[in-house]
């Protein structure tokens, strides 16, 4: 067995540094941006006037940071090489993400809008495996340009996990001659939709309430008559772009089904393996620069003459975790370099639980990490001087969202006592 990082993925990590100490920096330093950063990144990035979304010039600066990114060649790394990208494999996504987390908060890497010059494009996967062509070529290569953006349609304000039991309904309906459906609910939680173009909305369209079949995956167009942002939910964590919306008497045409018919849970699962492993990196990442500052304010730090680290209600808390950021960083790897050495479907057969181990865990530990940060540092960790709040709030919402860990805790069992997976009965 061989646990060493491939040299060459070494030396496109030192590109990319190289390319984020001399483009992405500068940025940065530019005018006054280092207040998207500093002690007032949340006022500087909230239009507290517009329903608490993200202002345009933090959004604009992300844009150019992309821009800068993708002209450099790495913005589309995990992407196939069609779409520009280079094929980037889970192994190497694994491992950039968590150490660009593990540099901390930055223009290189902003998880709170997904945002980072190495970019994860979930919906690449989903049209590849299910759009037709034209969808592919219209939202796969308008992505990348600029032209569309999708969000995902599949939470409601009253079901969450439990999707099958989705009460938005779609009825076939002919209007003007051409073939079509009317689609009428509400959806919550839907990201990005001050933006996207277009939604990925799931409804009913045949079959009983629990049933995972009979549900379809629609793409309608952002804005559109009869769809309505009826508030933008404010978080944990601000600026939001998660609005609650309602769809009433709403069209489209029956190319609007992304996928076959009755069949979009299928869909909605295709992507988030590959998902779930990159943002567990990202998660371990945090969680170990945590571990990295704290360490290192505890030596600097001398109160009755001593260093702070000499004590073991220090030393200890701080071992335990490091502990387990070496522990899960093996799992994380291993369990991404398995995903790159089977076909796409064989994922959710056999490795699935692996992959909900990754994730929900990173996302456990990044809060612990966070929290005994603040509390090594005393009242300056508490601050927004120190970025540790800021990583707490950002991440304590992926114990929710991307599966919460409840669910995720759901699939391992299943697979640990036969329900599913390999050993199933």
């Amino acid at each position: 067995m061989d646990f060493t990082i491939p040299q060459d993925l070494e030396d496109y990590y030192a590109e990319l540094v190289a390319f984020i100490e001399a483009e992405i920096e500068p940025l940065v330093a530019k005018d006054d941006n280092i207040r998207f950063f500093d002690h007032r990144r949340e006022h500087a990035r909230t239009d507290w006037d517009k329903g608490g979304l993200p202002r345009h010039e933090w959004e604009d600066l992300l844009r150019q940071a992309r821009k800068a990114a993708d002209e450099a060649g790495h913005w589309r790394f995990s992407a196939p090489k069609k779409y520009g990208g280079k094929d980037g494999s889970n192994l190497w996504m694994a491992v950039i993400r968590d150490r660009f987390a593990r540099r901390g908060l930055g223009l290189h890497n902003d998880l709170q809008n997904e945002h980072s010059i190495v970019g994860n494009f979930p919906f690449v996967a989903m049209f590849e495996h299910f759009g037709t062509e034209a969808q592919k070529q219209e939202f796969i290569l308008g992505g990348f340009e600029g032209t569309r953006r999708v969000a995902f349609g599949l939470t409601e304000p009253d079901h969450g996990s439990d999707a099958t039991h989705m009460e938005t309904r779609a009825v076939r309906e002919t209007r003007d001659g051409v073939d079509g459906w009317r689609i009428d609910g509400e959806k919550m939680w839907i990201t990005g939709m001050h933006v996207a173009t277009h939604c990925a909305m799931f409804a009913r369209t045949d079959g009983e309430d629990g049933n995972a079949r009979g549900i379809t995956c629609f793409l309608v167009p952002n804005p559109t008559e009869g769809l309505e942002i009826e508030e933008w939910m404010w978080t944990f964590n601000m600026p939001t772009d998660h609005p609650r919306l309602s769809v009433t008497n709403v069209w489209v045409p029956d190319s609007a089904i992304l996928g076959q018919e009755g069949r979009g849970l299928a869909l909605a699962q295709s992507f988030v393996h590959q998902n779930r492993i990159r943002q567990a990196a990202s998660s371990l990442g945090a969680a170990q620069f945590c571990v990295d500052e704290s360490v290192k304010y505890a030596r600097e730090r001398k109160p009755f003459g001593e260093e702070l680290a000499k004590n073991q209600a220090i030393q200890f808390p701080l071992v335990e975790l490091a502990t387990q950021c070496e522990m899960l960083r093996l799992l994380i790897y291993k369990t991404a370099w398995e995903m790159d050495n089977m076909p796409h479907e064989e994922i959710e057969r056999t490795i699935s639980d692996k992959v909900s181990m990754c994730n929900y865990w990173a996302n456990r530990l990044v809060c612990q990490a966070a929290d005994r940060a603040m509390q090594v540092h005393g009242g300056i960790g508490y601050s927004r001087h120190k970025p540790f709040e800021h990583i707490y709030r950002h991440h304590r919402r992926y114990r929710i969202t991307e599966g919460a860990e409840e669910i995720q805790m759901r699939k391992v069992a299943a697979y640990l006592f036969g329900y599913l997976g390999p050993n199933r009965h």
